[in-house]
């Protein structure tokens, strides 16, 4: 058996340690050198790590050490009694929805917890419209809007008032981002249907983020195509709760 091991140096060296404790093989390096690895199983410390992995395409289980709400996320000092548990196989599997996103037909990058559009500039506010399976949904002035898988419910959709989302539920959320309408709805769609975002109108540069980065700008009229693409499988050693993270 290898463990891969990437993300904050000081935690990382500590689930090492347990790991070799175990006469196990560890892997260290950036996400691609893990995932280029192929190890049995990778452990992600940090929000940032665990995005990384998702890029690169890890297919290993991944246990999500101190990376925040809504990843089923082990807290830091717990760190080395959930690594004993992944060695020996004592967790339970949850797989998580993955997004893949292409703009104007090209392919640009998958995601973990959200997909956005937003102003690059503060208080510019745009047009956007959303359809649903070929379907037209809405079209409203924001600075911006965010897609959001269950896991990506307890980031920037929540704060902009939007729902959580149960894994497995096989839905995203869209959400308006600081709308100029009062009491716009929310909505809650398909993942496995096409979710498809444009700008309509711009007054400044749109850019799309991908998780934690910006991926490019979306020039008004190109259609920016949201569509689950797999599943990222979570390792949790505890039975981390979801609603309580």
């Amino acid at each position: 058996m290898t463990v891969g091991v990437v993300g904050d140096r000081s935690l990382a060296n500590r689930i090492r340690e347990t790991v070799r404790s175990h006469g196990i093989e560890d892997v260290d390096g950036s996400a691609g050198d893990i995932v280029a690895a192929a190890p049995d199983a990778v452990v992600a410390v940090g929000e940032s790590a665990l995005l990384a992995l998702v890029r690169e395409g890890v297919s290993a289980p991944v246990l999500p050490v101190a990376t925040g709400p809504g990843y089923g996320s082990v807290a830091g000092s717990d760190a080395e009694a959930a690594t004993d548990a992944l060695v020996a196989g004592e967790y339970d599997a949850e797989l998580r929805t993955v997004l893949d996103v292409t703009v104007g037909g090209e392919r640009v990058g998958r995601a973990l917890a959200d997909v956005m559009l937003v102003t690059a500039e503060p208080a510019r506010i745009s047009e956007y419209a959303v359809r649903s399976n070929g379907e037209r949904v809405a079209r409203f002035r924001a600075d911006g809007v965010v897609v959001s898988t269950p896991t990506g419910s307890h980031g920037y959709g929540r704060s902009a008032g939007g729902p959580l989302l149960e894994p497995g539920s096989g839905v995203v959320s869209v959400v308006a981002v600081a709308p100029f309408a009062v009491n716009l709805d929310h909505w809650v769609l398909s993942s496995d249907a096409p979710v498809e975002l444009s700008v309509q109108r711009d007054e400044g540069e749109v850019s799309l983020l991908l998780d934690d980065r910006t991926s490019r700008s979306v020039p008004p009229g190109t259609p920016v195509e949201i569509v689950a693409d797999g599943r990222l499988e979570l390792a949790r050693p505890f039975g981390t709760r979801f609603f309580e993270g």
